[in-house]
């Protein structure tokens, strides 16, 4: 039985003193597999780092994370795409919008968001989205990109079932994490109406730990948490989210 972590920032600097006992603890729980999404240009070398460290288990993406989309973003998007140009990713992310922390670069946070799904299309790679207070200028420029060549993962999806249909419409699966297990989290009440197969997990370590670990650091071992809340609220066994989650993982990933 294995698990797949869709979303983990292992080289984040939350895990500088313990990462591979971070690691090893996920690895011994039947978490093989870490795809790992980029922020900006100055992670690159941490993450190239970290693959080279565990080659069999963490996969890398590439992107600019929309709360690092500033005045020099150009620059940042040229970076990430002679990445692209020099080696193999498994997925163009984190992208999107966040309008959380400043809504005043919304105008080019939609442009780096359409650049890197055009270079995610060129490449015929899935994307990874981050929306935050943004899902209607998110699904709008997804429509504007729309088609068999857009496809991805909805990363830590916490909108409603129709947000939820919205999102699978444009061939996104939901990427679930600690929110399902809050107990204001509210997607634990409407997801058993959307298949199992149309979901994968995630942490977004150090981000967003499970209940019983809210308000702590993440870490990918706790993913344990959120397949037994799916398996919870699905009436499966904890074997079946495994297999089927990591299943959905590989369809997308390709790997």
């Amino acid at each position: 039985m294995i698990l797949t972590d869709t979303h983990t920032h292992l080289y984040s600097e939350a895990f500088d003193e313990d990462r591979e006992k971070i690691i090893s603890a996920a690895i011994d729980s039947g978490i093989k597999r870490f795809f790992i999404p980029a922020i900006d240009s100055e992670y690159t070398r941490a993450m190239y780092d970290l693959e080279a460290a565990y080659p069999e288990n963490i996969f890398l993406m590439m992107g600019l994370h929309p709360t690092h989309v500033k005045e020099n973003f150009k620059q940042e998007l040229a970076h990430v795409e002679a990445q692209f140009k020099r080696r193999k990713f498994y997925a163009v992310g984190e992208i999107g919008i966040d309008l959380h922390w400043d809504k005043g670069t919304l105008e080019i946070q939609q442009e780096a968001f359409k650049k890197q799904i055009q270079l995610a299309k060129k490449y015929k790679l899935p994307i990874v989205i981050h929306c935050r207070d943004a899902f209607d200028e998110v699904f709008e420029v997804l429509e504007s990109e729309k088609g068999e060549d857009l496809f991805g993962i909805f990363h830590c999806f916490t909108g409603s079932l129709e947000q939820a249909q919205k999102a699978l419409s444009y061939n996104m699966k939901l990427g679930i994490g600690g929110v399902v297990t809050f107990k204001n989290g509210k997607i634990d009440k409407f997801l058993n109406q959307i298949p199992l197969q149309e979901i994968v997990l995630e942490t977004d370590a150090p981000y967003l730990a499970p209940a019983p670990f809210r308000g702590k650091r993440n870490e990918p071992v706790f993913i344990t948490k959120i397949a037994t809340k799916i398996a919870e609220i699905y009436n499966l066994e904890y074997k079946e989210v495994a297999e089927i989650t990591t299943a959905n993982s590989k369809v997308i990933f390709g790997r």
